[in-house]
């Protein structure tokens, strides 16, 4: 198994410094949230493309790839009835595609919930529909680029748009795409009715993308309430063994206690 972070917990400081403590701590890799780069993707240069991969290279991590979709620039939405919305989304999505190329990623994670959920007035069947054609027409795009798009379901507090992993199994099986898999979060699947355990061993370890792995008071593995001894068991059950992801929302008391005690939780079922 692989560790990586996600970095925009360590925002404001420079990439190779947050890559000598990701290396210090024992992660094998950083996953990028594109925001932190430039408020637009398109505003990161080939300079700083550059630069960011090579302080990634030279630390000795791997790039995993991006998340945090659409959190920047205002005005993208993947579901919209608003048809020019839609196509500025659409190329954003290619331009993220580049990055993630770029930066040395092979995957993006799509969840970006307010950018998904249902606009006033507007059916499910509808959002649907436009979320299946936008994501269909990059796909080829991505195979070529080697990367794949995993499709993230998020609790209905953060959106009315594919809240379970069974919802988000149905589009990836839909679409039908090598390049797009599902996306498995534990914080999110805290918020589904069946148990964490159930909802991994549902999937194939072919059919997952990426992995994040959170506790649902919002902080990292180890941290909160939630038994990572039978996730770790279900996810060695499905044959998943490729990066485990460290993604928090609260980033006290630092960035670095919290990288620190993840690891070290994870490193309790996933020896070195």
């Amino acid at each position: 198994m692989k560790f990586a972070f996600c970095n925009e917990m360590f925002e404001g400081r420079p990439m190779a410094e947050v890559c000598a403590i990701s290396r210090r701590l024992g992660y094998d890799g950083i996953e990028i949230a594109p925001f932190t780069l430039a408020a637009s993707a398109d505003e990161v240069s080939a300079a700083q493309r550059k630069e960011v991969r090579q302080a990634i290279v030279d630390s000795g991590l791997e790039t995993v790839g991006l998340h945090w979709l659409f959190a920047g620039p205002s005005g993208l939405h993947m579901t919209t009835p608003d048809e020019a919305v839609r196509q500025r989304t659409r190329d954003y999505l290619s331009v993220l595609l580049d990055l993630c190329k770029d930066l040395g990623g092979r995957v993006m994670v799509l969840g970006s919930p307010k950018q998904r959920s249902l606009v006033e007035g507007q059916s499910k069947d509808e959002a649907w529909k436009n979320a299946v054609e936008m994501l269909s027409s990059v796909l080829d795009r991505a195979g070529e680029l080697g990367v794949t798009i995993c499709l993230e379901p998020l609790s209905p507090a953060e959106t009315d748009f594919i809240n379970t992993v069974s919802e988000g199994m149905e589009m990836v099986r839909q679409i039908n795409h090598p390049n797009l898999k599902i996306h498995l979060d534990v914080k999110a699947m805290c918020s589904e009715p069946t148990p964490v355990t159930e909802i991994i061993r549902s999937v194939r370890a072919e059919d997952v993308g990426h992995f994040h792995v959170n506790d649902a008071n919002l902080y990292g593995p180890g941290m909160g309430e939630v038994d990572y001894g039978p996730i770790a068991e279900a996810i060695r059950d499905i044959g998943w063994d490729e990066w485990l992801s460290v993604e928090v929302f609260k980033y006290d008391p630092d960035a670095e206690t919290i990288a620190h005690k993840s690891i070290e939780h994870l490193r309790s079922f996933w020896p070195s």
